[in-house]
């Protein structure tokens, strides 16, 4: 029904069974309940895939790590669909960096607890009210999808005291002008 869960790495079952027979000791029986676990898994994702409507799944937006002209240029912008709103432009700007390995982060929330995304959208500036009209992009993206972490869990990462990684990808996206 969905081939794009076809990549998906692992199912964890939270709040789920994980006690077994006393002397059962069969690898088929633990196998066994392991694939049942997983049908359980994908039954309840397509269950909330099948009810769900295709369509924006951010809810608001969180925070950005800089912004450059506040309220003018906030992240809020990014929701925003169109380029202009009242004859204003409609962007986020950063700060900027003159490192530019510094990164610079915009945090979302989604619309609930499970989304399938099946596509991220990234339209880059075009400042329509400079000369030339240049447009101002980033050099590259990662993208990282998680959760806000539970009080009695600890971080190594430096770069995720808020949030627990579910997935990141694992390179930069190189855009090219």
């Amino acid at each position: 029904m969905f081939p794009q869960l076809s990549r998906v790495e692992r199912v964890n079952e939270l709040g789920g069974s994980t006690k077994g027979h006393a002397g059962a000791g069969s690898s088929n029986f633990v196998e066994w309940e392991a694939l049942e676990r997983e049908h359980r898994a994908y039954a309840f994702l397509a269950r909330c895939c099948l009810s769900t409507t295709a369509g924006d799944c951010i809810s608001e937006a969180i925070i950005a790590s800089s912004t450059d002209n506040y309220p003018e240029e906030s992240i809020c912008n990014t929701l925003e669909p169109r380029d202009r709103v009242a004859r204003t432009a409609s962007y986020w700007s950063s700060k900027g960096q003159k490192n530019p390995a510094v990164p610079e982060t915009l945090t979302y929330r989604l619309i609930a607890d499970l989304c399938v995304v099946t596509e991220i959208k990234i339209r880059p500036f075009q400042a329509y009210f400079q000369f030339g009209y240049p447009i101002y992009s980033a050099k590259s993206v990662r993208f990282r999808m998680g959760h806000i972490k539970d009080a009695d869990e600890s971080c190594q990462d430096s770069e995720c005291v808020l949030f627990k990684n579910l997935y990141k990808s694992s390179d930069n996206i190189q855009f090219f002008t």
